[in-house]
Order: C-alpha cells, then sequence, then structure tokens
C-alpha cells in the first residue's frame, strides 16, 4: 500500500500526466504503404525490420511451407489487398500469442495453433492482429509512450509507473478496437462469428482451471480488457449471425496434424497441468485422434505424480492403445508407469513392445537395460 507520505507526490503525477495532451489521431495504413523516411514511423519500422531479421535465424521458425500456406490464405480471405504485403512467422512456442509488427511482420506461436479448434477461430485471431496493422495501433502506443515518459522523465522511478499504467490503459482501447475490426473481418470473410468468443472462453477455462494459479498476475491478460469482457461482447456480435458461415473443423485439423505431437511436447514442458487438461478436452473435442489425446491424458499425469496419478496414466496409456493411432512411446511410457508401480511383468512386456515398434529408437539401450533390470 502507499503511505501517507508519498501521496502527495503520487497525485502531482497524476495531475501532470492528465494535462499531457492526447497524441493527434493516425490515419489507417494503406496497403502497401510506408511511412516517410524522416518519420518517428520510419524509425519503429527500422527496428522492426531488425527484429525481423534475427526472428528468421532463430531457429524458432516453423519452415513447414503447407502449414505456412494455409495460415496465409486464411489471412487473405480476410483481406486480399493487405495479406500480401505481410511476412507471416509461424513460431514454436508454446503459449498462446500472436502479433503483427507495424513493419507487416505477423507472428503466430504453435501454442495458439494448438488451442485454435478450427479455422473460424484462426481467422478471428488473425484478423485480431491485422487490425492492430491497418490502424497503426504500434506507432499509437509508441508516441504515447514517448510523450508521456518525456513529460514525467524529472519524477523518477514513480513517474515512470504512472506512464506504464497508462499504457496499458490505451492499449486495452486497442485491444477492444482491435475485437470489433477483426470479428468484422471474419464475417466479411464468410466465417461463423459464433466461433470468436470461443476462443476466449478455452483461455478463460485454461485461467481458471488451477485455482491456486487463478490470482497469480499474467502478462497476457494484464494488457487486455477483461476475458469476462470480451466473451460478453463478443457473444452480443455474434448472437443475430450465430451459425453462418465458415467453420473449417476438418482443413484446420488436417493443416496442423503434422505438428500436433510436438507441439503436445512442448505444452508438457510448461508443467501447467491443470490449463494442458483444458487444452486437451478442447482437441479431443474439436475432433482430433483419440490415440495421440489419450497418450498425452497419460504423461500429463505420469509428469505430475500426484496421488493416484499413476493408475489414471496407466487406463489412459491403454486407451490410448486401443483407440489406435497413438505414439510407439505410448509402451515406453506405459513400462515406466508399470515399473513405478512395481508390475514389474507388466513393465517389460511392454518396454518389450516398444523396442519391437520402434527397433532404430535412439533410447533402444537404455530401454533394453530395463528390460534385463526386471528380468
Amino acid at each position: 500500500m502507499i503511505g501517507a507520505r508519498n501521496f502527495a507526490p503520487l497525485v502531482a503525477v497524476l495531475l501532470l500526466a492528465a494535462c499531457v495532451a492526447p497524441p493527434p489521431p493516425v490515419a489507417d495504413l494503406k496497403p502497401g504503404e510506408r511511412p516517410d523516411i524522416n518519420s518517428d514511423e520510419a524509425g519503429l519500422w527500422m527496428q522492426m525490420d531488425q527484429v525481423e531479421e534475427m526472428l528468421k535465424t532463430s531457429g524458432h521458425v516453423v519452415e513447414d511451407r503447407k502449414l505456412n500456406d494455409y495460415i496465409r490464405s486464411v489471412t487473405c480471405k480476410l483481406s486480399a489487398e493487405y495479406c500480401q504485403h505481410l511476412r507471416l512467422f509461424v513460431v514454436q512456442t508454446p503459449h498462446f500469442n500472436a502479433s503483427m509488427a507495424p513493419n507487416g511482420t505477423m507472428q503466430v506461436w504453435t501454442g495458439t495453433l494448438l488451442r485454435a479448434q478450427n479455422e473460424a477461430q484462426l481467422a478471428y485471431i488473425l484478423g485480431h492482429e491485422m487490425a492492430h496493422y491497418i490502424r497503426r495501433h504500434s506507432v499509437q502506443k509508441w508516441r504515447s509512450i514517448r510523450r508521456t515518459t518525456d513529460s514525467m522523465a524529472f519524477m523518477g522511478d514513480l513517474a515512470q509507473i504512472v506512464a506504464m499504467t497508462s499504457v496499458l490503459a490505451f492499449s486495452r482501447d486497442h485491444e477492444r478496437e482491435s475485437d470489433d475490426i477483426g470479428f468484422d473481418l471474419m464475417v466479411k470473410a464468410g466465417y461463423d462469428p459464433a466461433e470468436a468468443p470461443k476462443t476466449w472462453r478455452a483461455l478463460l477455462a485454461e485461467r481458471d482451471a488451477d485455482g491456486e494459479e487463478k490470482d497469480k498476475p499474467s502478462v497476457f491478460f494484464s494488457s487486455h480488457p477483461a476475458v469476462e469482457e470480451r466473451v460478453e461482447t463478443l457473444d452480443a456480435k455474434a448472437a443475430p449471425l450465430a451459425g453462418q458461415g465458415i467453420v473449417g473443423d476438418k482443413p484446420y485439423v488436417n493443416a496442423v496434424k503434422r505438428h500436433r505431437r510436438a507441439w503436445l511436447k512442448d505444452e508438457m514442458r510448461k508443467r501447467d497441468f491443470a490449463g494442458t487438461q483444458v487444452v486437451l478436452a478442447n482437441l479431443a473435442a474439436a475432433g482430433h485422434p483419440a490415440g495421440d489425446i489419450k497418450f498425452f491424458e497419460g504423461e500429463l499425469y505420469r509428469l505430475r505424480g500426484d496421488e493416484g496419478d499413476l493408475k489414471e496414466a496407466i487406463v489412459a496409456y491403454r486407451s490410448a492403445i486401443k483407440a489406435k493411432g497413438a505414439p510407439v512411446e505410448v509402451h515406453r511410457s506405459l513400462g515406466l508407469a508399470y515399473w513405478k508401480t512395481r508390475q514389474n511383468k507388466l513393465a517389460r512386456k511392454s518396454f518389450s513392445r516398444y523396442l519391437a515398434a520402434a527397433p532404430k529408437a535412439e533410447d533402444r539401450a537404455m530401454i533394453q537395460s530395463y528390460i534385463d533390470q526386471l528380468k
């Protein structure tokens, strides 16, 4: 809490912040337009150009031509005029995020692609980011930061805190505007608007899955409008048109299926088990293969290791095997779960099945040593 002795300077800073005039309105970016070389916006673009070059060599870009072409095709459905000027990067990181830099660099994180259930939801996310680009929100925010911090520089650290609070509030307004524009873009492109609020419902379910994590601060949620607000607003906008338009379940599932296992492995490394359970449930509902989903459900239980989890893991692994299509690693994981529960005969049998199914496995020598120990 702020003590009485600190209250007066804070009031002074707030009054000063209120006197700083907002930056003038900025016109929408035209397709193919670049800022004047002498403008502050050009400087911002140059910085983003450097970031883009670093991204290209980061080792985190997913170089799958079919996947990239598919996502680009969705952006072109949203706006044929702007899509040709965008550079798309699918970035391998398990968190939900997408971004649009002022120079036309679009990032879509694999955690987002794992969570989207269909093409309509992807269209809403991409439309939202394109709105930031078209409305030139980045330069508006950049100018707001500069004006606020320059005016309050003499006040020190306290002024910086107030400045950042101002910037976050400004960003929320931009997010609301991008929600509206992204929604309109997806509707004009022929997608079912009822899918837009489902994106936020899924994130809300993840956030609230673990009561202990519920009140922890989140960078993503702190700089955006309340998720409940977004769901309510999008529900109201979608209600008159719900059920009309493209959903695109199958095209989307087919586009991401080659990468689903790798993305789920990344998801498991986060150790956010409660949230990952929500992700797995949503993937199952979206029609992803039961063999994969049950395998990773088993992995979740085995890695979490709470009381009773190993038994649940065994049930999930066995269900994955029955469902067919599970990765061969299911036999190795099942063997480990059996071993930890002292079911040595079954553990040895599962390890043997794994080696038979994957004769060139990199961990073959280690698994064979397990079998030898269990004899």
